[in-house]
């Protein structure tokens, strides 16, 4: 698959309710998920990894349990997600079977994107499940999270996703083909945009509300996605996704809307690190780590010669050499009193000494930015 996915390593498609469920039956639109899966096998076998970000248990629970149309309560969309994520994780685990795919279900909040500990621990989770092969099926976890309910955002979750695990793409599949200077339903004189190199106020003035009558995000939720994402170096692609192998159909030049990264997701965030994070505390390193990071490679526990400060998992901090010389940030691995504990040991000591099987990198290059 070529096109705007070639050089792609990591791709996350956000698929709508108004394209997983018919809107008069109310059921599976099973053959639109087998030629999605189908794609996604594509992206796959071109060694491009794929996380799904998925919308519609609520619209196939609603059906399953008999709740009557219109606006449902609280309790009832958090029944109907209960009901309807069950149907929607065994369609994904047996359509992607059948393209010698396994699907692997996990639930979020925009919370656990963003409170560091629940971050660190969904990032470390996906980047496993994608490292062995599998397609990360993500969704709302609308049976817990009141506040993702009534603003109904999966735009907004597959942007943190995308930001969280470094893609290069997040593909908005909707009943939309990208943006327009006007509502298209409501003025006839509309032009479509088919490229966005920032997102200006002039860009947000032309968002509208969602028509599906399925959907609860509409064109606001994808600019507000793509500010989040474009942000982390990832291009975003809004694209109508109702026809059939909808991925193939962009690589093939369907019309969509794409919104520039002007970084690349690597540089994004670590621009992020090095200058958007206040240091919790500070690693000393001996002249063996300093050459190391220089080769940009990461820090072991054996280069570090003194922890100060006290921090958790996850939190910035500053690493100098023995002269007091700033020479890196980044996001540790471990809490102050372990990191105190397994300094200038080596990483096949880490297990013995903690009593568990942390990483083998105090700091990974990757959460690591050089002074």
């Amino acid at each position: 698959m070529s096109g705007l996915f070639s050089n792609a390593k990591l791709v996350v498609v956000k698929v709508g309710s108004s394209l997983l469920v018919d809107a008069k039956s109310r059921t599976l639109r099973r053959d639109w998920l087998v030629s999605l899966c189908a794609d996604v096998a594509t992206l796959r076998q071109q060694g491009t990894g794929v996380i799904l970000v998925s919308s519609g248990a609520i619209a196939l629970g609603r059906n399953l349990l008999k709740l009557a149309q219109g606006s449902l309560r609280l309790e009832e969309s958090q029944a109907a997600a209960a009901a309807g994520q069950v149907r929607l994780a065994h369609a994904y685990s047996n359509l992607l079977a059948d393209q010698n795919l396994v699907a692997a279900q996990i639930l979020l909040t925009l919370g656990d994107t963003e409170e560091r500990h629940r971050y660190l621990n969904a990032r470390a989770t996906l980047k496993t499940l994608l490292d062995l092969g599998a397609v990360p099926v993500i969704n709302e976890n609308d049976t817990v999270a009141t506040a993702e309910i009534r603003f109904g955002d999966n735009d907004r979750l597959g942007a943190r996703v995308a930001s969280m695990m470094g893609a290069d793409k997040l593909v908005l599949l909707s009943d939309v083909d990208g943006l327009y200077t006007a509502n298209p339903a409501h003025d006839a004189n509309a032009s479509h945009i088919s490229e966005v190199p920032a997102i200006t106020a002039e860009i947000e003035a032309m968002a509208g509300g969602s028509v599906s009558g399925l959907g609860r995000g509409g064109m606001t939720s994808k600019l507000i996605a793509a500010k989040i994402a474009t942000g982390a170096g990832c291009d975003v692609i809004i694209a109508k996704g109702e026809t059939l192998h909808p991925v193939a159909a962009i690589a093939g030049g369907a019309r969509t809307t794409i919104f520039r990264a002007s970084l690349s997701p690597a540089l994004a965030r670590k621009r992020w690190i090095a200058g958007g994070l206040k240091p919790e505390g500070t690693l000393v390193i001996d002249e063996g780590a300093v050459k190391a990071l220089s080769e940009g490679k990461s820090l072991l526990p054996a280069g570090v010669r003194q922890v100060d400060g006290r921090f958790d998992r996850g939190d910035p901090v500053l690493v100098k050499d023995r002269q007091g010389r700033e020479v890196a940030r980044g996001l540790i691995a471990y809490n102050a009193s372990d990191a105190e504990r397994i300094a200038g040991k080596r990483t096949v000591e880490i297990e013995t000494i903690l009593g568990y099987r942390g990483r083998d990198e105090m700091i990974h290059r990757d959460d690591l930015a050089l002074s």
